[in-house]
C-alpha cells in the first residue's frame, strides 16, 4: 500500500474526503462522479487514489469498488463520520421527492452561464436552513439567479415567506411561474447590465449561487448588496467553492467579498453538493456575510464580469464584421451612431443604430429591441441564435416587438457565423413599447399587481405577450 500511503499523506491533515472514497469503495460500487460528489474531494485527488489502488479495484464498466478479497484489508483508513441532524432531516424529509421532480425537470442550463445543477438534497437542505435561521415569514428573500430552484423549496418550507427571483435564463423564470403558480415574483435580469430599479434596496436577505470567480462572486455580490434594504442589518449568502488543491483561488475571491466591504459571519464548508463541478469535489461552501458600513457607502457596486456587454468598438469582433453591420445600419443616408449593449437605461432616440450582440447568450435580442428606441436598428448575433433557430422562432420575436419594429433577418452576413437583425421603426408605435424604462403602473392601467413596479425591460418573456399583446 505504499502507492496509496504517499498519495494519502501529501493531502497532510486535509487527507479525510480520500478516507470516503476509500470507505465507499469497500462498502459498494461506485462510478467517478459519485466518488467525486459524495466524498467531496477533488476529481485529480480521486483518480491518484484510483490509481494507486491498482489491481485491488474491480471494475465493471464505470462502476469501480475494492476486491472483496482486499476490501478487508482497508478498514484502517475508515473515516470517521459527523452526524449532521440536518442531513438526516434532509434525506427523510417529506419534501424531498418533490423537491427532486423539480430538479429532474428544470430546462438545461445556456451553454453560456456553464451552470452546474445542484442536487435535490442540496436544495432543500437551503429551504431548511433558511427557514431555522431566519424569521422568512417576515423577511424578504431575493434570489439572484436560482436554475437550483432554491426559491420553490423555500417556498413550500415557509409558504408565507416574501420571495423573488432575478434570472438571465428566461426558461427559468417561466419554470417558477409555473411550479410556483406566480406566488414567487420574478423578474429578468443580466446582472452585467443592471439589478432592475425595483429591486434595488428591498431585501433582508439575499441568496445567490454565483460564477465561481473573482469577477462573477464580486459582480453578485456588489449587486447583493445593492438589494439589501439595510445592508448592516441584512444578510448576503452565497455559495462558492474551489478546489483545496489551488487554495490561491479561494483567497482571490475572498478578497473580493471583502473590498467590498463584506464580513464572513460564517462559511459552512461542503453546505453545497452538484451534479458535476467534479474538479471542486462537487461541493462548495455557503458563506454567510454581513455588509459593513463600507458595502452601504459601496452600493453603487462595480460591474465586474469576465464577459460583460459590450460596446462596437471595444468588442473584439472583426473590423470588416462591424463595418458591414454599420454599412446596414446607415443605409439609405440615415445618421449612424454606435452604442454599448445595454438595456439597462433610457438612451435618447436615434436615427440609426449600430450594436454588436455577437456574445449574446440568448436574451440581449430581446431586451435590446425593448430597450433601445430609434429609426433603424442593425444588431449583429450569433448566427445560432435561439430566436433565430426556425421560422417559428422568428415569427415569435417580430411578434412581441410589431408595434415598434418591424424585423428582418440577414442571416449567414457578414459571414457564416454570424447575422444581423434589422429592426425598422413602424407608424403609430405602441407607447408602452416606446416608454420601456418607465414604471409600467404608469404607462398602463392594465397591468397585473405583481409586475405594476417593474420596468417592461425587466418583466419575464413568457409574460410580455399579456401586456403588449
Amino acid at each position: 500500500m505504499n502507492a496509496l500511503d504517499d498519495v494519502l499523506a501529501a493531502h497532510g491533515v486535509g487527507v479525510r474526503p480520500l478516507y470516503r472514497v476509500l470507505d465507499l469503495l469497500r462498502t459498494g460500487d461506485h462510478d467517478l462522479g459519485e466518488l467525486v460528489r459524495l466524498s467531496t474531494a477533488p476529481r485529480r485527488s480521486v483518480e491518484a487514489v484510483l490509481t494507486a489502488l491498482g489491481d485491488d479495484l474491480d471494475r465493471s464498466g464505470d462502476r469501480l469498488r475494492l476486491s472483496p478479497g482486499v476490501a478487508a484489508s482497508y478498514l484502517q483508513y475508515r473515516a470517521p463520520r459527523y452526524a449532521d441532524p440536518l442531513d438526516e432531516a434532509v434525506a427523510t424529509h417529506e419534501l424531498l421527492p418533490k423537491v427532486a421532480e423539480w430538479v429532474a425537470e428544470v430546462p438545461s442550463p445556456l451553454a453560456a452561464l456553464d451552470h452546474v445543477q445542484a442536487t435535490p438534497e442540496t436544495v432543500l437542505r437551503r429551504a431548511l436552513w433558511l427557514d431555522a435561521q431566519y424569521d422568512l415569514a417576515s423577511a424578504r428573500l431575493l434570489f439572484l439567479g436560482d436554475h437550483d430552484l432554491t426559491s420553490l423549496a423555500v417556498r413550500a418550507v415557509c409558504p408565507s415567506a416574501s420571495l423573488t427571483v432575478v434570472d438571465l435564463d428566461e426558461r427559468v423564470l417561466a419554470y417558477l411561474d409555473d411550479r410556483g403558480g406566480r406566488e414567487i415574483r420574478t423578474a429578468h435580469a443580466d446582472l452585467r447590465v443592471g439589478l432592475p430599479p425595483s429591486l434595488a434596496g428591498g431585501f433582508n436577505l439575499v441568496f445567490s449561487d454565483p460564477p465561481y470567480t473573482p469577477e462573477g462572486m464580486g459582480l453578485f455580490a456588489a449587486r447583493g448588496v445593492q438589494a439589501l434594504r439595510e445592508p448592516s442589518e441584512g444578510r448576503l449568502l452565497l455559495a462558492y467553492g474551489y478546489s483545496p488543491r489551488h487554495p490561491a483561488l479561494g483567497a482571490q475571491v475572498q478578497r473580493s467579498l471583502a473590498t467590498l466591504g463584506l464580513t464572513f459571519e460564517a462559511i459552512l464548508p461542503g453546505f453545497n453538493r452538484y451534479f458535476g463541478a467534479q474538479a471542486i469535489g462537487s461541493a462548495a461552501d455557503l458563506y454567510v456575510c454581513q455588509p459593513t458600513a463600507k458595502a452601504k457607502k459601496m452600493r453603487g457596486g462595480k460591474a465586474i464580469y469576465t464577459h460583460g456587454p459590450q460596446s462596437v468598438e471595444a468588442s473584439g469582433t472583426k473590423p470588416a464584421l462591424l463595418e458591414k453591420l454599420k454599412e446596414i445600419a446607415g443605409a439609405g443616408g440615415l445618421a449612424l451612431e454606435t452604442r454599448p449593449v445595454d438595456w439597462s437605461i433610457s438612451g435618447p432616440e436615434g436615427d440609426a443604430v449600430a450594436m454588436d450582440l455577437s456574445a449574446d447568450p440568448g436574451p440581449w435580442l430581446l431586451r435590446t429591441l425593448l430597450g433601445t428606441n430609434a429609426r433603424r436598428l442593425a444588431l449583429l448575433v450569433p448566427n445560432a441564435h435561439p430566436d433565430l433557430a426556425d421560422q417559428a422562432s422568428q415569427e415569435a420575436l417580430a411578434a412581441l416587438v410589431q408595434r415598434k419594429y418591424a424585423l428582418r433577418y440577414l442571416r449567414s452576413t457578414p459571414d457564416n457565423r454570424h447575422a444581423v437583425v434589422v429592426a425598422e421603426a413602424v407608424e403609430h408605435q405602441d407607447e408602452v413599447l416606446t416608454r420601456a424604462h418607465a414604471r409600467l403602473a404608469n404607462v398602463s392601467l392594465a397591468v397585473p399587481e405583481d409586475l405594476t413596479d417593474l420596468r417592461l425591460v425587466d418583466v419575464p418573456r413568457h409574460r410580455l405577450p399579456d401586456l403588449i399583446g
